[in-house]
């Protein structure tokens, strides 16, 4: 069973980015700009497959895509503690592996937020998910995207999290910052989006199927609604 390759994600060839396509503006990022798109989403699918790095079947899990209610909206993100056995050290959105007493793919992500960032599901109101991604390391993703509350207060679980950091939705939906990257491993050419977030408190780049979930996000708020 093959494992991936351990590399800085950015020291791979940069392929381009997509500076050449539209920024989404404020306006269609705030929280009623949302919920109506929600309300009347658009007939879009983007099915995502990365090259499995094993053999076995793709587990189910979900993933919380939490926009918190700024005056500019912002992600919720974490960072991986680095002994984690996948993903370690990177960033990620709460999430993880849906467990067999879970009602379904909402349940699963409003749980595993509460575990890892302490994020109570009172703060939480979810808009809906997007079309599943599956990931290279073995697992079928459910994005669920929802609304936080400005007032939550979170706290990180030490064993699962490092850090819990918040980025500007403006940023992660503007193709100027999508970086495409590739190279080959084991005869087969990996390519995936990095989107490096500069703060006063850190560098941070987000990549995998972190930035894929972000791009489809993007794909999936500029997609014309049926007439």
């Amino acid at each position: 069973m093959s494992q991936p390759p351990k590399f800085n994600p950015e020291s791979a060839q940069l392929l381009g980015t997509d500076g050449h396509l539209p920024a989404l503006p404020l306006s269609r990022l705030l929280p009623d700009a949302l919920r109506a798109y929600f309300a009347n989403p658009p007939a879009w699918t983007q099915p995502i497959y990365e090259p499995p790095f094993s053999s076995r079947p793709p587990a189910p899990a979900s993933v919380l895509l939490g926009i918190v209610m700024r005056e500019e909206p912002t992600v919720l993100l974490t960072l991986r503690t680095a002994h984690l056995s996948s993903h370690a050290g990177q960033i990620a959105f709460p999430g993880g592996r849906q467990d067999d007493a879970d009602a379904d793919e909402v349940a699963a992500a409003l749980r595993e937020a509460q575990e890892e960032v302490g994020l109570h599901p009172s703060h939480v109101t979810v808009l809906g998910c997007l079309p599943m991604y599956v990931t290279g390391t073995g697992f079928k993703v459910t994005p669920v995207v929802a609304l936080l509350s400005p007032e939550i207060r979170l706290q990180a679980n030490p064993h699962e999290v490092a850090d819990v950091f918040e980025v500007p939705l403006l940023h992660l939906m503007n193709p100027a910052n999508h970086q495409r990257h590739g190279l080959q491993w084991q005869g087969v050419q990996r390519e995936w989006y990095a989107m490096p977030c500069e703060s006063p408190e850190a560098r941070r780049v987000i990549w995998g199927a972190t930035a894929g979930i972000l791009r489809n996000f993007y794909e999936f708020l500029q997609a014309k609604l049926e007439p």
